[in-house]
């Protein structure tokens, strides 16, 4: 079995990519010091709005725009970078030599703290943002990359938000990849395989086959597939690459399911397919 990395996970590239940038001094702990120190582009930006939240969340916007509200559910397109208190980058979308990264606001992409940040900003929005270490990884240390109880600095700027590529019955599905050389897609005779992770707000990443390098399996006639997941699969191709959200009713609904999906909580599939079986 080949080897699959992290698709458009963020998060994934704290283990998978070695930090960037020149280290420098140590500054205090005050954000506005700290980050206009550490890049040039910001020296010449001035903070033209603050916010400190009552959790310790400090965000400065740098640009200020008067775009969409950033809700729960909506997909935006990110370009951004975290670094340490000393400077240091830990992750960012040019880790991957991406010029943006697609973020599902709500479902724990990230460490908390972005997701209470990035409801307060809007779509156009240049900011510089702390996010103290018990919002960020706490004491949870990534070896020589992010100690215990960091304090994280992101800089981010929203570009956009990304409307569904199409929604079946209340799923919303996102084609961030499609594979337009493949004509063979997933329909109600064959097989689809594929890699993913599946979320719910109370629990993030309750399923990850990127990280068990397992593919799952899935056919139409299979039984507890949840009915939104097979919905959004149907004309799917090998290669494709999808942002998934299914409703309450075209999940676990009223029910929940175990201790990770709540009574009337969504699920969101970050999702790569990987072949299609006759």
């Amino acid at each position: 079995m080949k080897k699959i990395t992290f698709f458009l996970v963020s998060i994934a590239l704290f283990y998978s990519c070695k930090p960037e940038g020149v280290k420098k001094d140590a500054t205090d702990e005050n954000t506005s010091t700290v980050t206009k120190k550490v890049d040039s582009l910001e020296l010449k930006l001035d903070v033209v709005d603050q916010l400190k939240l009552e959790n310790g969340i400090e965000i400065s916007w740098l640009e200020q725009t008067s775009g969409d509200e950033i809700n729960d559910g909506d997909v935006v397109l990110i370009d951004y970078k975290v670094r340490l208190i000393d400077s240091s980058i830990i992750d960012g979308n040019h880790l991957l030599k991406k010029p943006y990264l697609p973020y599902i606001v709500g479902f724990g992409f990230q460490p908390e703290g972005w997701d209470i940040a990035l409801k307060k900003l809007k779509v156009g929005d240049f900011a510089r943002i702390k996010i103290p270490a018990k919002l960020a990884r706490g004491n949870k240390e990534i070896k020589n990359l992010v100690p215990k109880d960091a304090d994280n600095y992101l800089t981010i700027r929203i570009l956009s938000k990304k409307e569904p590529t199409r929604t079946v019955d209340g799923t919303k599905i996102w084609v961030l990849e499609e594979n337009k050389n493949q004509k063979q897609h997933f329909n109600d005779k064959n097989t689809v395989e594929f890699y993913t992770t599946a979320s719910s707000p109370s629990h993030p990443f309750y399923f990850n086959s990127y990280a068990t390098n397992q593919p799952f399996r899935m056919k139409m006639e299979d039984q507890g597939i949840i009915p939104g997941l097979k919905k959004a699969l149907i004309n799917a191709k090998k290669g494709d690459r999808l942002f998934i959200l299914i409703p309450p009713q075209e999940a676990y609904g009223t029910k929940g399911y175990l201790d990770i999906v709540k009574p009337n909580e969504s699920i969101f599939y970050n999702l790569l397919v990987t072949d299609i079986i006759e």
